[in-house]
């Protein structure tokens, strides 16, 4: 089987892995900052303004707010190409092998919110049902890394395609419920150019450049419009043209976007949203429904639903597991997907306004 992984995959493996520790040290020295003689400064910084405005253009936001809206849309065009890649050339691509990791990401979303409505149901945490369905890729590789070549080259492709639909998801519970104040103008607009960046793959247009420019002006219309701008990544991503010849647009944008997103603005997206000063408030919020919500549902329902889901998928002969992989290893993956830090933190500060609560839930 390891012949017929390609190149592709290794180098996205192998980049994950190595972003995912990165983001762990991050973290660990953001919190420590932040819980530092330094601290108020250091806290203080992520929400100074940054005035970016032009003719036109208003683009006056908190630095927070550039991170969250701006920086991470370049991370959401990189899932969306790695989502485009897997349907194109990988194990998404056949029918029968997508579906064991689509019925196991599934049950990964379905069966932590459960838990966390089951908790919450009727109260304002009630609004953070999708924090515990996410999968962080780069930590949960950069976990599974660590074990080096134990693993089965087979659980790698599994967890690395489960998170990948896992994101798709969370992208599409964003879309859907984590919008608000929607511009009917500026999301016709944006929508508008979405389609004009269809045609012109029809069109067999390949000129990145391109792409990117009208990726730059949907992005803002989509920002204006109430709907999250990073959605706009996701958008782009799908319209740029994936070929198999040696020109291909998806594949070049998504080499090049490997590293400065697994080195650069997962990091700093890591440092800005973990800048928390811990206290004797925050870990009593550790009590309440909607972090116990959250922590049962990604400590607890994230295996439960994986493993349940994929079994579901064997017995129903939906699919069968790869060659090399046992139940042991589906259990292990499910403990992995329960790693949801940055769709976790992202969708806490879509969810919620109040510091206390977004900090009790991060």
């Amino acid at each position: 089987m390891r012949e017929n992984i390609s190149k592709l995959f290794t180098e996205f493996f192998e980049s994950e892995k190595s972003g995912g520790l990165i983001l762990l040290f991050c973290t660990v020295i953001s919190l420590a900052l932040a819980n530092s003689f330094l601290g108020d400064q250091y806290i203080h910084l992520w929400h100074a303004r940054l005035d970016l405005s032009f003719s036109v253009v208003n683009l006056d936001y908190s630095l927070h707010h550039w991170i969250n809206d701006g920086l991470m849309t370049i991370f959401f065009l990189l899932v969306g190409l790695e989502i485009e890649r897997e349907l194109y050339a990988g194990e998404l691509s056949n029918i029968r092998n997508a579906l064991l990791p689509i019925f196991a990401a599934a049950g990964g979303m379905l069966v932590p919110a459960l838990i966390h409505f089951a908790m919450n149901s009727g109260t304002p945490s009630q609004a953070g049902i999708a924090i515990p369905m996410a999968t962080d890729i780069a930590f949960a590789l950069g976990v599974l890394s660590l074990l080096g070549s134990r693993v089965p080259l087979a659980v790698k492709v599994f967890l690395t395609a489960l998170a990948i639909i896992d994101d798709l998801g969370a992208i599409i519970i964003i879309a859907i419920f984590y919008s608000t104040g929607i511009s009917a103008h500026y999301l016709a607009t944006a929508l508008g150019l979405f389609v004009f960046l269809l045609v012109l793959n029809r069109l067999k247009v390949r000129r990145l450049p391109v792409y990117l420019f009208i990726g730059a002006v949907m992005w803002y219309c989509m920002l204006k419009s109430g709907v999250h701008a990073t959605i706009t990544g996701v958008l782009l991503a799908f319209a740029i043209p994936f070929t198999r010849d040696d020109d291909n647009p998806s594949y070049r944008l998504q080499h090049a976007l490997h590293a400065p997103v697994a080195f650069f603005i997962l990091p700093v997206f890591a440092v800005a949203n973990t800048a928390i000063a811990v206290n004797a408030g925050n870990l009593a919020g550790l009590g309440s429904g909607n972090s116990l919500g959250i922590i049962l549902g990604l400590l607890c329902g994230k295996p439960a639903g994986i493993l349940l889901f994929t079994y579901l998928a064997v017995v129903l002969k939906a699919s069968a597991l790869p060659a090399g992989m046992k139940w042991a290893h589906v259990l292990g993956v499910g403990f992995l997907g329960g790693i949801g830090f940055t769709m976790s933190i992202f969708i806490a500060n879509l969810a919620f306004t109040e510091s206390a609560v977004i900090q009790g839930s991060i």
